[in-house]
């Protein structure tokens, strides 16, 4: 399996907005593609670095193989990000990462 790990550090002031329209739009949209198996949305706990400038959550997309993260990345990942990125601009940070379950 491949795991699509999207690191968020969100402003807290939007944390309540932002959780709200992830469950209830954006993880659909991603889901809606057909791509992911399952997905988990967690926030993070540790390591805790002390700056609460930012909350901190992972979604984790499950997908079957990587030839299916590559259909996703050409196909579908483009117009998803700018739909988060345009909708909260400077106030997050997102840090992708693929990962293989051995």
């Amino acid at each position: 399996m491949v795991i699509y790990n999207i690191t968020v550090l969100i402003d807290p002031k939007i944390k309540e907005e932002w959780l709200k329209w992830m469950q209830e739009v954006h993880i659909p949209d991603v889901m809606a593609t057909g791509l992911f198996t399952q997905h988990y949305l967690c926030r993070v706990l540790l390591p805790d670095d002390g700056d609460d400038r930012f909350e901190k959550y992972a979604i984790q997309y499950w997908l079957p193989s990587m030839e299916d993260f590559e259909t996703y990345t050409k196909e579908h990942a483009a117009r998803l990000q700018k739909e988060h990125s345009t909708r909260y601009k400077d106030r997050y940070m997102a840090i992708r990462s693929v990962l293989e379950t051995v």
